[in-house]
């Protein structure tokens, strides 16, 4: 006889285990971000790895669910806003350009989880080529997915090592690497904003055009 499966069980899937450890890293480098970059730095690498880990663990162990992937997605989100909070801070004079780079993750993000959702997709990974060549490619390969997630973050890190003088060149090197993935990621969003507005208006055209064909 197979045992039920319960949402606590659900709750301590291996893979949401990892997902908590997560947020539990990323809060422990918000404590110590001003004054200990190398800690942070760790800690916060810790969090990010851990985000290549959790997905490789629901696959082996049969414990994909929809609350990993939504932890998943909100820890991501999360974890960069709050490290680019930290950057306006420490660079105010780009403030407002963290500002509308955090708006346009959250955003995109979102739209494209909702979008998913709203046509009946399983997952938010599954995009079609005919829909988007980009996308496709980009969360389709795990490689490559992983490849410009991890520049995103390093480029991020970058500027955050950047603002401590001891780090200053580290920090610079970095950046400097990780500058076409950055810019890869951030075109990305862009392209996944303007597809998940044309998804939702079609389910707002179709659901309207019924409504009409009723009456």
């Amino acid at each position: 006889m197979v045992d039920l499966v319960t949402s606590e069980t659900v709750l301590w899937y291996i893979p949401n285990q990892i997902g908590y450890l997560r947020v539990i890293t990323a809060v422990i480098s918000l404590f110590s971000m001003r004054e200990h970059p190398v800690f942070t730095s760790f800690v916060y690498g810790v969090s990010c790895l851990l985000d290549a880990v959790d997905g490789t663990m629901a696959r082996r162990y049969n414990q994909v669910s929809r609350l990993g992937a939504v932890l998943d997605m909100v820890t991501d989100r999360c974890s960069t806003a709050s490290l680019t909070c930290f950057l306006a801070v420490m660079y105010p004079q780009w403030c407002v350009a963290f500002q509308l780079l955090i708006s346009l993750d959250l955003a995109s993000h979102y739209m494209h989880m909702y979008a998913s959702a709203a046509c009946g997709s399983a997952s938010h990974k599954r995009v079609a080529r005919e829909s988007s060549k980009l996308l496709h490619w980009y969360y389709t390969r795990r490689d490559v997915l992983f490849t410009v997630c991890a520049f995103n973050e390093i480029f991020y890190m970058g500027l955050y090592l950047y603002s401590f003088e001891r780090f200053s060149t580290l920090g610079s090197l970095l950046v400097t690497v990780c500058l076409p993935g950055y810019l890869f990621k951030q075109v990305a969003n862009v392209v996944q904003l303007h597809r998940a507005a044309l998804i939702l208006a079609g389910v707002d055209a179709r659901e309207a055009n019924d409504r009409a064909q009723r009456m």
